[in-house]
């Protein structure tokens, strides 16, 4: 039984991933790297497991020096949006793309003139029609059996963040030399210590 389990969600996942990239737009996606290399800062937002996966997302920024923080929704609405200034960027998660803990988040966005990035299954969306550009994802269905628990969906939006990174890794020219100043911890470092050693 545990067996059939693991075997299953790997599938639901791997057919999540596999169609995944088909749905989004290139276009949107140059958009949205070209966004993110101008940004002197990047702010990302999202509830539940979305605004995990978001903290994920500013760690992968920071990962390749490009300035990043998790904004909490409820921190945004109180000075929180500070942080972000005119031609930053503002990054946001949901699925639905109708998240209303984000939409003042949004709003406030357009007021200060920070571009938005959302990533959500509805383009449609207030926030997708509110955004700069737009990442759709696919979504088959989520792992559990009542198919209500983020978990696929995480996944999704996590490709799409390494996708992000992959490409903004060759849009900066970021050279590894560089991450192996800023990661001498653990047995990454270790590794890049001994690839590097001057």
């Amino acid at each position: 039984m545990d067996r059939e389990y693991l075997k299953e969600t790997f599938a639901i996942e791997a057919e999540c991933l596999q169609k995944g990239a088909e749905v989004v737009d290139e276009g949107q996606f140059a958009k949205a790297v070209e966004l993110l290399k101008k940004a002197e800062r990047i702010g990302a937002s999202g509830c539940g497991h979305s605004g995990i996966a978001c903290r994920h997302f500013a760690h992968l920024m920071c990962c390749i020096e490009r300035p990043a923080r998790f904004i909490s929704p409820a921190e945004a609405v109180h000075g929180g949006t500070g942080y972000l200034k005119k031609n930053d960027v503002m990054l946001f998660v949901s699925r639905g793309g109708k998240t209303k803990e984000l939409l003042p988040i949004l709003d406030i966005c357009r007021k200060k003139g920070v571009y938005v990035i959302t990533i959500t299954e509805n383009e449609e969306s207030l926030l997708a029609k509110g955004s700069d550009a737009v990442l759709k994802q696919y979504i088959n269905r989520e792992t559990d059996k009542y198919n209500s628990q983020g978990t696929t969906s995480t996944t999704s939006a996590c490709v799409l963040f390494h996708a992000l990174q992959a490409a903004l890794i060759e849009e900066t020219g970021f050279q590894n030399e560089r991450f192996a100043l800023i990661h001498p911890g653990g047995a990454v470092g270790e590794r890049l210590e001994e690839l590097y050693k001057s």
